[in-house]
């Protein structure tokens, strides 16, 4: 069944505009009540949210979907996705919910669920919700006595800040540490700072002054150079930079060196390795991984699971694999031995614990060269379908001749917004450029 409302990660889009409309936003509140409505308990679902302004609205809206169903809405206020999904199973909720549009411009928003085991919705359950949707809602309304309350939980971000701090090796403290932390003006710009501070680190923030319009703004892991310069300027230790739900994360060394997530994966799968805490053999990536990954984790006797991008995807092959650990270059990292989708927080800790046991700086735990990779993101028109122009696919095939082997083109349509993504990679880095440079000439022209 084809999705009009749900993308790869749940519902995004412009806010005030269809999909993500208080008209939408109730709606799809009542349907996926009806549908989580299973027993004779009183239902609860909780609530969380990024910072944007526009989460006011689509929060007010869903409250009233789910409580004119019959569920008790819990809501968090501003909380880091990760942080929903874990309190969704500790309070035994039904269903939680995320209102965030993860790292977009503020101007979008939208909507995440997580069952009550914390994971993500399927494909076939968010198809079912749609067709609730588009069937009717008007039967499944509560009797006058049995509409749902909603109520504030004061208490939701200390019990995620404790729960994070758990995951760091009880014996290990971040003291002599100094740590620029990043918050994008996102959803953990609260709880970030305090786990890192209360584990013993010096911390310098950026991105900790939300105003409902400048998450993710020129800050955070989708723009790290605020970050790397704050580490230059504080001399300090590491940077982490969060995007604005605080479920990715990147970093940088103490020369403001990057740190992406496919170094992270391999930092943690090797450590973990060492310890036999790996499960799987490996780790799971996604087809967008950088081949030195891959090479790195040979060298190790590990594998590389790919699977498509979205950390839904990652967690579906890892269950499926028996991994522990997986993740994507954007610095979504899945830890399930703590957690259900990616912990920006979380990650950053499990690197952070490597460098205070092994007592060496952060330049010195980079496990591996990538391999010269290029990204280039193309906007294309509501009604443009680049990818099925035929002088398009065909200088993607030519492009991927020309490599004879020696690198590989992927080329996608997001599932989050309204772009195309070309990324290459290749030992010859001007023959890339070259390669990639035509392929986005021919798909901007074919978008226009």
């Amino acid at each position: 069944m084809t999705h009009d409302l749900f993308g790869t990660d749940g519902i995004r889009g412009c806010a005030n505009k269809f999909p993500v409309t208080p008209e939408t936003a109730m709606k799809v509140g009542m349907a996926a009540g009806r549908i989580f409505t299973r027993g004779e308990h009183r239902h609860r679902v909780v609530i969380g949210k990024d910072t944007r302004l526009s989460g006011y609205m689509i929060e007010s809206a869903l409250v009233s979907g789910f409580t004119s169903v019959g569920m008790d809405v819990f809501q968090f206020g501003p909380l880091p996705t990760p942080a929903v999904s874990m309190l969704t199973r500790s309070l035994r909720a039904d269903l939680g919910v995320m209102i965030s549009a993860s790292h977009n411009h503020y101007a979008d928003n939208g909507i995440k669920f997580f069952g009550p085991d914390g994971h993500k919705l399927s494909d076939e359950v968010e198809s079912e919700i749609e067709l609730l949707m588009q069937n009717g809602l008007q039967d499944g309304l509560a009797t006058s006595e049995n509409i749902g309350r909603a109520k504030r939980i004061d208490d939701s971000q200390a019990r995620y800040i404790e729960f994070a701090k758990r995951t760091f090796p009880r014996q290990l403290t971040l003291e002599g540490m100094r740590v620029v932390v990043d918050c994008a003006n996102g959803a953990a710009y609260r709880v970030a700072p305090s786990v890192f501070w209360e584990l013993g680190a010096e911390i310098f923030t950026l991105g900790v002054n939300p105003n409902g319009m400048n998450i993710n703004d020129e800050c955070g892991s989708t723009f790290p150079d605020a970050m790397c310069r704050k580490v230059l300027e504080t001399r300090s230790d590491i940077g982490i930079a969060l995007d604005g739900d605080a479920d990715r994360v990147v970093m940088c060394d103490e020369n403001g060196r990057l740190i992406d997530g496919d170094q992270v994966l391999a930092l943690i799968a090797q450590s973990w390795a060492k310890k036999g805490e790996l499960k799987g053999g490996g780790v799971v990536g996604t087809v967008m991984s950088n081949i030195g990954l891959e090479r790195h984790l040979k060298s190790l006797g590990l594998i590389l699971s790919r699977s498509s991008v979205g950390d839904r995807y990652v967690i579906e092959k890892m269950r499926d694999g028996g991994f522990n650990v997986g993740g994507e270059q954007s610095g979504h990292i899945i830890l399930s031995d703590f957690a259900t989708t990616g912990d920006g927080i979380i990650a950053a800790l499990q690197v952070l614990a490597v460098i205070a046991e092994e007592g060496v700086r952060t330049s010195e735990i980079a496990p591996f060269e990538p391999v010269p990779q290029i990204l280039e993101n193309i906007r294309f028109k509501e009604n443009a379908s680049p990818l099925t122009d035929k002088k398009v696919l065909s200088c993607i095939e030519a492009g991927e001749a020309r490599f004879n082997g020696a690198g590989r083109l992927l080329v996608r349509k997001s599932g989050t917004e309204r772009v195309i993504r070309v990324m290459g990679e290749g030992d010859d880095e001007n023959l890339l450029r070259k390669v990639v440079d035509e392929v986005v000439a021919v798909i901007r022209k074919a978008a226009a």
